[in-house]
């Protein structure tokens, strides 16, 4: 994946907001880094977050968020019977196997934003009321709101992590490049 400052030096918009989303994933893949499956599911503090229930909701997020665009039904539907769902690895689901799926939405998300006539295309907001009523958005406004999501919960993927072990979002990038630290 190119850089997102080599990628809007060279007038690549798409390649930028890509790249952006992309170092948000790395926050939260890399707050994961070394974590046995009961690590990643334990809620360290009174919030019911986990490191893989992040993982499972942004994934998720990822997911309807394209197919929403793409005017098609999400992979997983969600209500408010089954909100909490998101949050929360069901027991046959592993990081191992949430890392994989994020990787292949992941690679939907940018073919879709590459594949696409234009930026500026629009389309629907679900009827949320949270939303304005027969709203659209651009695939623009969804790639800054994919980075917003993500980053937000690699914000609290760091705060989970540190909780866990006492690991800093510094370490896990030595961590994650081989390197020593301190």
């Amino acid at each position: 994946m190119v850089t997102h400052v080599a990628a809007e030096a060279n007038g690549d918009e798409r390649g930028a907001l890509l790249a952006f989303i992309e170092e948000q994933r790395g926050g939260i893949r890399r707050a994961l880094l070394g974590l046995t499956e009961e690590q990643a599911r334990t809620r360290p503090s009174v919030s019911e977050l986990s490191l893989g229930g992040l993982l499972k909701h942004v994934t998720e997020t990822e997911q309807s968020w394209i197919a929403r665009a793409k005017q098609e039904p999400p992979a997983v539907r969600r209500d408010e019977s089954n909100w909490h769902e998101t949050f929360q690895l069901a027991a046959d689901e592993t990081v191992a196997s949430q890392l994989a799926y994020w990787e292949q939405v992941a690679a939907e998300t940018e073919k879709f934003i590459r594949s696409a006539p234009s930026l500026d295309d629009t389309f629907p907001l679900p009827p949320d009321p949270w939303f304005p009523p027969e709203g659209r958005v651009s695939l623009r406004w969804l790639c800054l709101h994919l980075i917003r999501e993500t980053a937000r919960h690699a914000g609290h993927a760091d705060i989970i992590r540190e909780c866990l072990d006492g690991k800093t979002a510094f370490e896990l990038v030595a961590l994650e490049r081989g390197d020593s630290w301190g």
